[in-house]
């Protein structure tokens, strides 16, 4: 069985006409994912795929407008990862991770604690031709990376207890993030912002669509 009907026959139980097909991403370097169909009709939801959307979120299926802005900072400027090892954190549909390979990191890490995610991130390293390693707890990471990623997971406070453990782990740490605007903690400052999108696309309102970047690095010693 194929990686998108695999990664269909997961979700088909909970919405009925959910399809994963791959999708060329725009401005990425020719770099696909796969995604959910882009006709799905999400603004239709039965109240138990209502349900099922809400208390087991399947961010792989969307490559979100945070993540794409990190793939395309990566894929222009491949400096950044080149003969680097990378971790992706929170890493969803894959799509920086991907990048990351694509763009000439020497290893790359795809983390998230969602099994099915990290299947996607597989099928999806699979299908640009570029190889990733797995990892489903990230304080189970046993050295220090190069860089590490992070798209979109700040949105819930509660994570940013993660920012000085990313610190720990990595030389310098990239952040994207749609729903911050504004991030003060030690050692991280806001760069730019760029406009991007999600896919397949939310209607999200253009608020959602400004993606801040920001940095992170301890001085060193």
């Amino acid at each position: 069985m194929s990686d998108a009907a695999l990664l269909t026959q997961s979700i088909a139980p909970f919405l009925l006409h959910a399809r994963i097909n791959a999708v060329t991403l725009p401005d990425c370097a020719g770099l696909q994912l796969y995604l959910l169909n882009d006709d799905f009709p999400h603004d239709a939801l039965s109240p138990e795929e209502m349900d099922w959307a809400l208390n087991e979120p399947s961010y792989w299926m969307f490559c979100w407008a945070s993540g794409l802005a990190q793939a395309r900072q990566i894929l222009q400027q491949p400096e950044l990862v080149r003969g680097k090892t990378v971790l992706d954190f929170g890493a969803g549909s894959g799509v920086v991770a991907v990048a990351a390979a694509k763009a000439g990191a020497k290893r790359v890490i795809s983390c998230d604690i969602d099994p099915l995610s990290l299947q996607a991130s597989a099928a999806n390293a699979r299908l640009n031709g570029v190889q990733v390693e797995l990892l489903d707890d990230f304080f189970q990471l046993n050295e220090r990376v190069d860089v590490l990623f992070a798209a979109d997971v700040l949105y819930d406070s509660a994570n940013r207890s993660f920012l000085p453990a990313f610190l720990d782990a990595a030389n310098e740490v990239w952040l994207t993030d749609s729903r911050v605007k504004s991030l003060t903690a030690p050692h991280y400052q806001r760069l730019y912002s760029v406009m991007s999108e999600t896919l397949p696309d939310l209607n999200e309102f253009d608020e959602f669509r400004l993606v801040n970047f920001y940095y992170g690095r301890r001085e060193q010693s």
